[in-house]
């Protein structure tokens, strides 16, 4: 139970990953070998992954800083540059050593350098590894506005050593619990169990619970690979969680928020809604919150903040014709997609945050 069959590679948990790296690193025909990681990977992770590298494997190192608010254009001018002054070509590979922003950034890089050169991602941060681990989602922020430039592009392999968690200190590491429990509540009620009873200190039950959640998004990528339909019930929580997330990334007076800590605020938002709207019962919104807020302490939104936060909910990727497009929640596990939302209720569930 350590690998996943993905949409055209594999993603491998733990054991055998490096062997599965080298044997593919020197069978194929790769002219240059290239790792991208930021200064934190660099410092951290990066040391593991080499003493696990064949010794006759030969790369290039590019580092970058780290933080979203370099997952952007001129980053990735940067590395295109790099790659070009270290003679990188079309059979060149690149390895994505990093979280999201490497993996997701890294990925866009390689798939636009040339016309595409093959990638492949080590995640080192629990919300790379149960979200951007699948799905073939590439790409980088235009301004403060999440994810608006990128492609859809499939990594070679994905590898998952969970040794690299412990290099995080636990607000990063916590960061990744936000996605687990998109997953319960929007499509698959029982890893709620294993969020209830979850302990950073059970090493196996984290692995199992990384492995399921990993099998829940590939499960939905397979069946719906472009965001036709189904695959928008993983977008819960972050219409209204992305929108904040830039907001604080941009406001000189804000401290800027990790993922989770976005789409912890995002999914307490939405499931507010689901409860207006939907009839989502309130005594599990009311479970539910109590558990998001035992990992995402609240944050500080006052009723000023809410026209800024309105703002960027204009600019979301998934927005249709102008029109704000949530996912909602019936239950747990029962989801519908493409609601719209009145503006005078988005105000009312952010106000409710802000006085819970």
């Amino acid at each position: 139970m350590n690998t996943i069959q993905a949409q055209g590679y594999q993603v491998i948990i733990n054991k055998g990953i490096y062997k599965k790296l080298n044997d593919y690193l020197l069978s194929q025909k790769i002219s240059s070998v290239f790792i991208l990681s930021d200064q934190n990977t660099n410092e951290n992770c990066l040391p593991i992954l080499v003493k696990n590298l064949d010794k006759t494997i030969k790369y290039n190192s590019i580092v970058v800083e780290p933080g979203e608010e370099n997952k952007n254009l001129d980053t990735c001018s940067f590395l295109w540059q790099e790659l070009t002054n270290q003679g990188a070509d079309r059979r060149s590979l690149l390895i994505n050593i990093g979280g999201g922003v490497i993996t997701d950034m890294g990925g866009f890089v390689a798939s636009t350098f040339k016309r595409g050169i093959r990638f492949i991602n080590i995640p080192t941060t629990l919300l790379s590894m149960v979200d951007a681990s699948v799905g073939g989602k590439t790409g980088v922020d235009f301004g403060m506005l999440k994810n608006q430039i990128g492609v859809f592009s499939n990594p070679e392999m994905v590898l998952i050593d969970t040794r690299y968690l412990d290099t995080l200190n636990l607000r990063y590491k916590t960061s990744g619990l936000a996605e687990i429990i998109k997953y319960a509540i929007s499509y698959d009620t029982s890893i709620w169990d294993d969020i209830i009873d979850f302990d950073w200190g059970n090493k196996q039950a984290l692995v199992e619970l990384i492995y399921k959640s990993i099998s829940i998004k590939n499960e939905i990528v397979l069946e719906d690979p472009k965001e036709g339909h189904l695959r928008k019930v993983l977008n819960f929580g972050h219409t209204l969680g992305h929108a904040v997330e830039s907001y604080f990334l941009e406001s000189k007076d804000k401290k800027t928020l990790t993922h989770g800590e976005a789409i912890a605020i995002g999914m307490i938002l939405e499931t507010f809604l689901s409860v207006e709207i939907l009839g989502f019962p309130k005594d599990i919104f009311k479970l539910l919150q109590d558990k998001i807020f035992y990992f995402f302490p609240k944050t500080n939104i006052s009723t000023s903040d809410i026209d800024h936060i309105f703002e960027y909910l204009i600019h979301d990727k998934k927005n249709v014709n102008g029109e704000v497009k949530f996912v909602l929640a019936k239950d747990f596990g029962k989801y519908a997609i493409d609601v719209n939302v009145e503006k005078a209720l988005m105000k009312n569930a952010i106000e409710y945050y802000i006085g819970v």
